[in-house]
């Protein structure tokens, strides 16, 4: 883990016909940019996501000392009382407008930057709104080698026995007095099942993701409402079209970056100059006028007059859709934690917010919850007032 080599970039927010903010190399101009469109607002916005990120950062604490929660409301209430539980029901553009962060503001540079990271508007819960805001702001970490390194490298440190097969379904089952978990999965070498005291469920339980059934629990355990965003990723080597941004010499096109509002008729919601993984000392970017890689994001696939109206030419388009994350307009309650006495689901807390750090805080709380319950440690669970007790405890 280490902080990601920066490459000099400038942003730009378009409308569709013109750019609303456009960033330059002079710190003290965009600061007065920003004043001058929008008041203070960029101010509020930073205070009001700093004092979010402070209170959520408690997490690490409580969990370093133990304690786990049973729900994803008594963990947020444990951060920060009922707003934070109020946060995931309320929008972000209502949260901001109510500590006087301006309209304009929220339709020009809060929307941009949701449709960058969701996909999605102005109407995504406040703490979910606030957690994509918090890694919009820079100064951000990455995994060497790619993300996938976390799972391989923690399924190495507990020593696993990885059974590579897809679970098709979970039933229960009784032991002397006990619940038994019957896992049945389907691999290579045909079909299987296995006997197990606790589950944790990672897949999401929802229509669109959910393929596989739970037997004998009473009541049953049904999928939970809410549908996930696609989203469509195409990366593009190509010559970008800089008249359809207002710049017919694409030698004078500044921008490395570049986030859209919420407007109707565009078709992609961001599109970037993207660099290698690993980022050598002498790397430079493309000139605007050379062939360089991009990344377009959008919630269609682009055809082929789409991809002619943002690149005069192209080499190559490489496209990937996915169902990426929550489509936070389709429920509004948080699915549980705890499914059976120790059956356990995971995925619930992306309905909160979305990100690896999410999954991450959720799966040790998962963790140290079966283990607080199996040993009947029940101090460590759902505690109240526990900024008190952990300074207490030091």
């Amino acid at each position: 883990l280490k902080h990601r080599r920066e490459v000099a970039g400038k942003s730009a927010i378009f409308s569709g016909e013109h750019f609303v903010l456009e960033e330059t190399d002079w710190y003290l101009l965009n600061l007065f940019r920003l004043w001058w469109h929008y008041g203070i607002s960029f101010l509020r916005l930073q205070m009001w996501v700093e004092e979010v990120m402070e209170k959520f950062m408690r997490i690490y604490k409580y969990q370093a000392h133990g304690y786990a929660f049973s729900s994803l409301e008594e963990l947020l209430r444990s951060l920060g009382g009922d707003a934070f539980v109020n946060m995931t029901q309320r929008s972000v553009a209502e949260s901001l407008l109510e500590v006087g962060v301006t309209q304009r503001f929220v339709d020009d540079v809060i929307a941009a930057v949701l449709r960058s990271s969701y996909g999605q508007s102005v109407l995504v819960p406040a703490f979910a709104g606030a957690m994509s805001l918090a890694g919009a702001q820079g100064s951000t970490w990455a995994v060497e080698g790619g993300n996938k390194l976390v799972c391989l490298g923690l399924l190495k440190l507990t020593k696993a026995n990885v059974i590579p097969a897809r679970v098709t379904g979970i039933s229960l089952h009784s032991s002397e007095g006990r619940a038994l978990y019957q896992v049945h999965y389907e691999g290579s070498e045909g079909q299987g099942s296995a006997f197990y005291d606790m589950v944790v469920v990672t897949t999401p339980l929802h229509p669109s993701r959910s393929n596989f059934t739970f037997e004998n629990f009473e009541p049953p355990i049904a999928d939970f409402p809410g549908a996930f965003q696609p989203s469509v990723t195409s990366v593009v080597h190509g010559y970008l079209n800089s008249s359809y941004f207002g710049f017919p010499d694409p030698k004078l096109f500044p921008f490395a970056s570049i986030l859209t509002t919420d407007t109707p008729d565009l078709f992609f919601n961001a599109m970037d100059n993207i660099c290698p993984v690993n980022i050598s000392a002498a790397f430079r970017r493309k000139q605007p006028q050379e062939a360089a890689v991009w990344r377009v994001l959008s919630q269609q696939p682009l055809d082929k007059q789409q991809l002619k109206t943002l690149f005069r030419s192209y080499y190559s388009v490489q496209v990937t859709e996915w169902q990426t994350y929550p489509r936070y307009d389709a429920a509004k309650s948080l699915p549980p934690i705890v499914l059976h006495e120790n059956l356990f689901y995971l995925s619930g807390v992306e309905w909160v917010a979305s990100s690896m750090e999410m999954i991450a805080v959720a799966a040790k709380n998962v963790a140290l919850l079966a283990y607080n319950r199996w040993h009947q440690d029940l101090e460590k669970i759902d505690q109240k007032d526990l900024m008190h007790k952990v300074k207490t405890e030091l």
